[in-house]
Order: structure tokens, then C-alpha cells, then sequence
């Protein structure tokens, strides 16, 4: 075995240009591999964490008419719960509103949340840190959108538990920045407290976030969400373009690995004069065969060589500074951060490691076989196999 991988290293080195073009091509897949997953990974570990950090929190306690996907189910989807019910919950309560700013009409959700939660990221602090008779925040993106910030009063309409529609002039308090886009986009909050007294509609709540203390337990008229239940449209999503991302550097694996597969053809054409000479020499068919294919695997040895001397410096370089993200990725209505930082896990790096090597090995193989079929003395005098 030793012998082998002296005449392959010799034999790939001395093949010069051939040999670092094949190395350079599967090189530049392997770091393509490395860093297209790092990437999905990265943004897959902060859409998570910032999601549930600001929307799902351990779980949600939806009302049993409540659809977070039909707004018609807005009006009928709320339903009271005692003190006791809500223990461990931060209730809030969903109602159809419109903002005029500057004197447009501006359809929002007005969402209610108590000013002392501490399960979600929303600064409701700032509602007891203003003296506003009605203060409200908002997202970044909404402010941009409505053309509001920090202390300015807009006329806010809405309806009350009988229809009626009532009006009031509200403050910005607070405007805030946030990755996820569905606590941000077409979105108010304001004390649950007052949403309550405005709409007439005490102690109810049209969803609950769970803290990290509560026990899910069955509530009439109420369904529990566990928080996989509530990223499984985020997992979906982010699986769907690591799935279409794997055709790209496939792509690239394969131009590669064909590359290999006919430098190991070649050689096989090329080499059987120094084939028949092995054999005459006692080398055994196999012994040939895993001595062509110990060559053609070890170009997957140099690659990754090669990939680790440009690939580090800079794959460390992008872990570590993120990859900036266009800010009209907000669109997309998923949690995607201005910067993306990816993740290089173990499992990713090995993972692809063994799929390189392997998938050199077994290109490398293939040819190499019909040096088991060869008569070593045609192989002597250079006849075609």
C-alpha cells in the first residue's frame, strides 16, 4: 500500500499541469460546497433564534377561530382568559385598524401586548417610560413605510367589540429594528391594557406567547402551537433552497469528477506498457487496479489541500464579518438578518470532505477496472485493450 501511494504521488506530479488543473477545479467545489451551506446554515441558526426571540416564543396559544393566515378570522378570533389561564402567556390581542399619517389612510394591525413581558424582544418597556395618553411602536420598516418616528401623533381609527368605529390621536414612542418582518410590516402594538379599554373587549386575546415556564395544558376553545409546529414554514423554506443550491455545486462537483474520470481513462490508454511492466513484475491485476485508483482519489487529497490554504482564510473571513443581505430581503416575509454569518460545523466539513474523497475514489475506479480485464502481454507490447 505504501508502494501505491509513492507511485501515484509520483506519477500525479509528474503529470504537471494536468494534474493541478484537475486539483484546482475540484478545490474550487469543494469550497463552493463548503460555503453555500455554511450560508444556508447560518441563516437558518438566525432566523430561528430571531423568530422566536421576537414572534414564537416557547409556543403559542392560538384561539380556536384564529387563523394567522386568514384575516377574516380577525373579528371572531379572540376569546377571554382568566389571570389564572394566562400564567406563563403574554396574551395579545389582534384588531383591524387604519392610521392617517400626513393624510393618507393606512390599513394596519393594531396589536395589544402587556407593557411588562419580558418573553419577547419587543421594547414594550417604552409604554411605561412615556407620559403619551396612547402610545404606540412600531418596526422600522412600518415607520419608513407610513413616513413616521419617535414622537409623532397620528389619528388612529378602529373598531369596538360592537362594530362601532372610534378614532383616537396616538404617539410613536418607540421605533424599533428587527429581522423578522411579521412583527414589523403593516404592524402597531400598544398597551393591551388600552386596547382593551378601547375596545371593550377586557381580558381577551387573540394568541398567548409562551415563556420557557409554561406547561402546555388544554384550554377550551384554545389550541397549543409548540414552537416546531409554528418554524416548520421557516424549515421548509430554508430545506427548499438548500435543496435547489445542491444542483449549482453538484453542477460543479461534476465537472470535476469528469475531469477525473477522463485524466484516469487517458492514463489507462495512455500507460499500458507500465502496466504489463507492473504485472511482469508481480503485482497482481488488483494491486494495478488499487494503485490507479489510489491516483485518482489522491487528486481529492491535493484539493483539499489546496481548499484549506485559500478556503480557511477566507471562509473565516466571512464567518466572522457576515455576508451583507439586501435590505429588500424583508420582502420575502421571513426572518432574514442584514447580515448573514455563517455556520462551518463539524459535521458540514467532514460531510464534505468524505463526499469529495469518495466521489473521486469511485470516478477513479471506474476506468481503472479494465486493467483487470488486460493480458499483460499485449499490455507489454502496447496493444489497445
Amino acid at each position: 500500500m505504501k508502494l501505491a501511494f509513492q507511485l501515484a504521488y509520483k506519477n500525479l506530479v509528474g503529470a504537471g499541469l494536468r494534474t493541478w488543473l484537475n486539483v484546482g477545479v475540484l478545490a474550487f467545489s469543494f469550497i463552493i460546497i463548503l460555503f453555500y451551506n455554511g450560508l444556508i446554515d447560518g441563516w437558518d441558526e438566525q432566523a430561528r433564534r430571531d423568530t422566536i426571540a421576537w414572534e414564537y416564543g416557547h409556543g403559542q396559544l392560538l384561539h380556536e377561530k384564529y387563523d394567522p393566515y386568514d384575516p377574516f378570522t380577525l373579528d371572531d378570533g379572540h376569546g377571554p382568559l382568566s389571570k389564572e389561564q394566562r400564567k406563563n402567556l403574554v396574551p395579545i390581542l389582534i384588531r383591524q385598524a387604519a392610521i392617517y399619517p400626513q393624510g393618507r389612510m393606512f390599513s394596519v394591525m393594531l396589536k395589544g401586548v402587556q407593557s411588562d413581558q419580558t418573553t419577547l424582544e419587543l421594547p414594550t418597556d417604552a409604554f411605561g417610560e412615556s407620559d403619551a395618553a396612547l402610545p404606540i411602536i412600531m418596526g422600522s420598516q412600518m415607520a419608513d413605510a407610513a413616513k413616521l418616528k419617535e414622537g409623532d401623533e397620528v389619528t388612529l381609527r378602529w373598531r369596538d367589540k360592537h362594530g362601532t368605529f372610534d378614532a383616537a390621536a396616538v404617539t410613536v414612542v418607540k421605533v424599533f429594528k428587527t429581522n423578522v418582518p411579521t412583527v414589523d410590516n403593516g404592524q402597531i402594538w400598544m398597551p393591551i391594557e388600552k386596547l382593551w379599554e378601547m375596545t371593550g373587549l377586557t381580558d381577551h386575546a387573540t394568541l398567548c406567547v409562551a415563556n420557557e415556564a409554561f406547561e402546555s395544558k388544554e384550554v377550551a376553545g384554545w389550541t397549543f402551537a409548540a414552537q416546531e409546529s409554528l418554524l416548520k414554514t421557516l424549515n421548509d423554506i430554508i430545506a427548499t433552497k438548500k435543496a435547489s443550491g445542491s444542483i449549482m455545486y453538484l453542477l460543479l462537483l461534476a465537472i470535476a469528477l469528469l475531469a477525473i474520470f477522463d485524466t484516469q481513462v487517458l492514463s489507462v490508454f495512455r500507460r499500458q506498457k507500465e502496466i504489463g511492466t507492473y504485472i511482469a513484475l508481480g503485482m497482481t491485476r488488483t494491486q494495478v487496479v488499487g494503485l490507479f485508483t489510489v491516483e485518482g482519489s489522491m487528486y481529492s487529497v491535493f484539493a483539499m489541500v489546496i481548499g484549506c490554504v485559500f478556503g480557511i482564510p477566507f471562509l473565516s473571513y466571512l464567518a466572522h464579518t457576515g455576508i451583507p443581505m439586501h435590505s429588500g430581503s424583508q420582502d420575502m416575509g421571513i426572518a432574514v438578518a442584514e447580515r448573514i454569518f455563517p455556520v462551518f460545523g463539524l459535521q458540514l466539513i467532514v460531510g464534505t470532505v468524505l463526499l469529495v474523497v469518495i466521489s473521486a475514489t469511485i470516478v477513479s475506479f471506474l476506468p481503472a477496472r479494465k486493467i483487470a480485464k488486460m493480458n499483460p502481454v499485449d499490455a507489454l507490447k502496447g496493444k489497445l485493450v
